[in-house]
C-alpha cells in the first residue's frame, strides 16, 4: 500500500476507522485521482481484520462517490470526488474589467412596501444581561427533555415513511389533532372535531394564514389597545386598516364595538390573559362581543397563548367554547407550555373555513415537521404534557408571587401591579422621576434587562408601564434583579 492505515481507536468501530482512514488519504491526495487501491482480501490480510470489516468500509466509500469498482480490473479512486461536485465554481471574469453598476432595483409589491418602515424585527435579547426579565420565554432548563427525547427516538427508529415524506394531509397528524381536540374540551371548554383542528409553525403563521384568505387590502380590523405588536403589524402588512379598542380592568371595552365602522372583518383578542396588561376578559363581555361579531358576519381571533398558566383561579372556559355561530377562531401554541424551538401551534377553525385555510397552509409550506408531531402526539396522550403544565404551574406562581413581594419591598407604593394572578409576565407602573428610556438604560448598567409596553400601543404609548418576564428566572435572579433595578433609579 502507497499509505499507511492505523486502526486503534477502541472507542470507533474498525470498519468506520479504516472508512475515515482511506477518506483522509484521498482528501490529502496520497492516494490520487484513478490509483487502485487494495482489494478486500488485500485489505483485511495487511490489517489483520475480517474481510467483513473492509467491505463494509469500501462499501460507504463506493456509494459515497470516493472509489468506484471496475469490474475484471479492482477499485479505483474516483477522478472527480464528491467534495468537487458539491463546490460551485468562482465566476471568471477579466482583471481589468470594472464592476458594472447594476440598474436599479425593480419596485418591491406593495407587501414588501409596507413592511419596509415597519420596526425591526424584535428579538428577545436573552442572554445579554445577567439578569433578563424576557417575557414569553418558559423556563427550558425544567422541561422534561429525556421523556421528550425518548418519544422523538422510538419514531426515529421506527422509520415512519410518513415522518419522512410528504403526507397527503397537509392538517397535521391526525392522531395529535385528535389528542388536541380532546386536551382542548377538557382543559379549556373548546368544542371541536379533529377535522376542525390544523397544525401550523407557530401562533404567527395562524395569524398570516387566516389574514391570507380573510382580508383584502383596506378591510377593518379591530384589536385591543394596548395588544400584541406581532398582530397588529402582520395585518397592517396585508394592508388593513387598524381601530384600537382600549382595554380596561375587564378587559376589551365592548362598549367601543358600537362606534366602529361598518365592515369590521375581524376582532383579534387575548381574552384569557390579556397581552400585554394581563387582565381577563369579563363573561358580560364576552357574550356582548360574540352577539356583535354574529350581528356583523364579523370573525374574533381567540389567541390563547398562555392560559394554562393561572394561580389564583382555575382557568377561564375560551371563548371559542361559547360560541355558537361560528364565529371564533382559536389559536394556541405549545411555545410557551414546552419550548419556543418546537414551532407547534394549532387552529381550531369553524367547520365553513377549513377547506380554505387547509389550500393556504399547503400553499405556504405544504406540511409542518412529522416526527415532532409523532412524539408531541403520545406526550399529550400519555399525560406528560398535563404533569409538566401542573409542574410549572406551581413553579411559575411563587416566582410571581416573589416579583410582587419584591416590588412591593423596594418600590413600595411606586409600583402599581396590572392584571390577574396569571401567566408568565406582569405589567408594573414605576414611579421613578425618570423616562423611560432612562430606566431601561440605567437597568441594563446594572446587568438587568427590562422592557417597557410602548411597542404595544398603536398609538401614544403609556409612560412608566415596564414588562417583567419572570418564568425563565428563579426566585433568587427576581429578587435580586428587582433590587438592581430599584438601586439604579435612586442612584
Amino acid at each position: 500500500m502507497d499509505f499507511i492505515v492505523a486502526l486503534d481507536n477502541r472507542e470507533t468501530p474498525l470498519h468506520k476507522q479504516l472508512y475515515d482512514e482511506v477518506r483522509s488519504a484521498i482528501l490529502a491526495g496520497r492516494l490520487g485521482p484513478g490509483q487502485r487501491v487494495p482489494s478486500t482480501r488485500e485489505m483485511a490480510k495487511s490489517l489483520g481484520v475480517s474481510r467483513t470489516t473492509v467491505t463494509l468500509s469500501y462499501d460507504e466509500l463506493l456509494s459515497e462517490g470516493y472509489l468506484e469498482a471496475v469490474v475484471g480490473s479492482g477499485t479505483f479512486v474516483c477522478k472527480e470526488l464528491p467534495e468537487e461536485l458539491l463546490r460551485t465554481p468562482s465566476p471568471k471574469s477579466p482583471a481589468s474589467e470594472s464592476r458594472k453598476v447594476t440598474s436599479p432595483r425593480k419596485a418591491l409589491s406593495e407587501y414588501g412596501s409596507r413592511l419596509k418602515p415597519m420596526p425591526a424585527p424584535f428579538r428577545d435579547p436573552e442572554g445579554q444581561h445577567e439578569i433578563n426579565f424576557v417575557y414569553g420565554v418558559p423556563d427550558l432548563t425544567i422541561f422534561p427533555i429525556q421523556q421528550w427525547s425518548r418519544l422523538l427516538s422510538r419514531h426515529c427508529r421506527a422509520a415512519h415513511s410518513d415522518a419522512l415524506s410528504y403526507v397527503s394531509d397537509n392538517l397535521g397528524y391526525l392522531p395529535l389533532r385528535q389528542a388536541i381536540a380532546t386536551y382542548l374540551a377538557r382543559s379549556r371548554a373548546v368544542r371541536c372535531s379533529p377535522e376542525q383542528v390544523f397544525i401550523v409553525n407557530g401562533a404567527q403563521q395562524a395569524l398570516d394564514l387566516i389574514a391570507r384568505v380573510l382580508l383584502d387590502k383596506g378591510d377593518r380590523v379591530a384589536l385591543e389597545e394596548p395588544g400584541y405588536p406581532g398582530a397588529r403589524l402582520l395585518f397592517q402588512a396585508h394592508g388593513a386598516h387598524i381601530h384600537p379598542i382600549r382595554v380596561d380592568s375587564q378587559g376589551l371595552q365592548t362598549s367601543a364595538l358600537s362606534t366602529l365602522p361598518d365592515g369590521v372583518k375581524l376582532v383579534y383578542i387575548t381574552p384569557s390573559h390579556q397581552f400585554p396588561l394581563g387582565v381577563s376578559l369579563a363573561l358580560a363581555r364576552r357574550l356582548e362581543l360574540l352577539a356583535w361579531a354574529e350581528a356583523h358576519q364579523a370573525l374574533i381571533i381567540e389567541d390563547d397563548y398562555d392560559s394554562e398558566y393561572r394561580y389564583a383561579a382555575r382557568p377561564n372556559p375560551a371563548l371559542q367554547g361559547l360560541d355558537r355561530a361560528g364565529s371564533v377562531i382559536y389559536v394556541g401554541t405549545f411555545s410557551k407550555v414546552m419550548y419556543p424551538g418546537l414551532r407547534i401551534a394549532y387552529m381550531a377553525v369553524p367547520p365553513d373555513l377549513a377547506d380554505v385555510l387547509s389550500r393556504a397552509k399547503w400553499l405556504a409550506d405544504r406540511q409542518s415537521p412529522m416526527l415532532e408531531q409523532y412524539a408531541l402526539a403520545d406526550f399529550i396522550e400519555s399525560g406528560w404534557l398535563e404533569r409538566h403544565i401542573r409542574r410549572m404551574r406551581l413553579m411559575y406562581g411563587s416566582r410571581r408571587d416573589a416579583l410582587v413581594a419584591a416590588l412591593g419591598e423596594h418600590f413600595g407604593d411606586r409600583a402599581s401591579i396590572l392584571g390577574d394572578s396569571a401567566g408568565m409576565h406582569l405589567i408594573a407602573r414605576l414611579a421613578t422621576g425618570l423616562a423611560d428610556e432612562e430606566v431601561v438604560k440605567r437597568a441594563a448598567k446594572a446587568g438587568v434587562e427590562l422592557g417597557t409596553s410602548r411597542r404595544c400601543y398603536f398609538g401614544a404609548g403609556q409612560d412608566a408601564e415596564f414588562i417583567f418576564g419572570f418564568a425563565a428566572l428563579n426566585e433568587r435572579q427576581i429578587r435580586e434583579g428587582v433590587s438592581r433595578i430599584s438601586r439604579a433609579t435612586l442612584a
